[in-house]
């Protein structure tokens, strides 16, 4: 076997693995869809992993797949030497510090966009209201896509997050409610919240007060 074969299929490995980190849980079609691999590719993956005892699948009403205990460790690990090897560590210090600053301003918006001024719960009657939300996020939408264009130059698994947050835009600006802060539905807000994991990840770090939420 080749060392570029070995080396695409770990890095197809951990792209898997890490997006179930990201996610929690997550079905083959997720998986497939922010990954870029096939599905064939992301089934053999996972059923790999589920017999090297990293992944278990649940089955049922919803089905999917997540980390346990040891796939989480091993995810870490594999986190590591990809930076190491990488010498991204700069890089994802300047990109993390740089979301700092945007992430209690988003977290604002996603407040306003579930409340109103008066405390009463937003109904989304109010288009005029919903519109200036939106616009607001305008802004932020430009800073955390350079953030991740600029960090996908020395790790490309962060150019995925360009794409993610540009739709989920699309789909806002469409109409679609969910795609601002419903969980679970591929929204701004489910993006946002796999930066914010995957650059602590990727430092190997916990969060943290400093890290907000």
């Amino acid at each position: 076997m080749s060392t570029e074969h070995d080396t695409t299929t770990g890095t197809s490995r951990l792209l898997v693995l890490h997006l179930l980190r990201l996610k929690g849980f997550a079905a083959e079609d997720s998986l497939v869809r922010s990954t870029g691999l096939g599905p064939e590719q992301v089934r053999g993956i996972l059923q790999q992993a589920q017999s090297d005892g990293l992944v278990a699948e649940r089955t049922g009403r919803i089905s999917g797949w997540t980390l346990n205990a040891e796939g989480r460790t091993a995810h870490a690990q594999l986190l590591a030497a990809e930076l190491e090897e990488s010498a991204a560590q700069p890089a994802v210090e300047r990109a993390n510090a740089a979301f700092l600053e945007l992430n209690e301003p988003f977290k604002q918006l996603c407040s306003r966009w579930q409340m109103r001024p008066d405390g009463s719960i937003n109904d989304h009657s109010d288009e005029a209201y919903d519109a200036t939300v939106v616009a607001n996020l305008e802004p932020l939408h430009e800073r955390v896509v350079a953030l991740t264009s600029e960090l996908g130059q020395v790790l490309p698994r962060f150019n995925r997050y360009p794409g993610a947050f540009a739709n989920a835009r699309r789909r806002l600006i469409a109409g679609d409610r969910q795609a601002f802060a419903a969980p679970l539905s591929e929204s701004y807000h489910d993006a946002w919240m796999e930066l914010h994991q995957d650059l602590l990840s990727t430092l190997g770090r916990d969060r943290s007060t400093a890290d907000g939420h």
